[in-house]
């Protein structure tokens, strides 16, 4: 069962997911040349911006999705983050988590709003 799984193990799932949502929200965007693509990706898959956006939609969530939220933020971790903000990262990873999670659960309506909802907080945020 997916509630067995470890946040740990979520996160690991959940940032394929989410990186594949963001390269095909960056293609149907026009983007072409393989130097602006993964410049374009970078924007939303950094520690920083992904813990902006679950930050930002936080108050959206479920009040379960919140709790897995809040525990895999919390979750001891035995890797160190590089260039990058420690607390962030554990929010960017509280975000994979739930992406994870729910791909698993194969709540593809949910997960599909909470990615679009945070992929739309880090655009706005980086046209500022």
């Amino acid at each position: 069962m997916v509630k067995d799984i470890n946040t740990t193990a979520l996160a690991y799932i959940g940032d394929s997911v989410f990186e594949v949502h963001v390269r095909k929200h960056i293609l149907d965007k026009g983007y072409a040349h393989a130097d602006k693509l993964h410049k374009e990706a970078v924007r939303f898959v950094n520690a920083e911006n992904q813990s902006y956006g679950i930050k930002t939609i936080l108050s959206q969530l479920s009040e379960k999705e919140q709790a897995l939220v809040k525990k895999a933020r919390n979750h001891k971790s035995s890797s160190r983050p590089k260039n990058v903000d420690p607390v962030s990262y554990k929010w960017a990873t509280a975000l994979e988590a739930l992406i994870g999670y729910l791909y698993l659960e194969d709540d593809k309506e949910r997960l599909n709003e909470i990615i679009m909802k945070v992929i739309g907080v880090i655009e706005e945020k980086n046209h500022e």
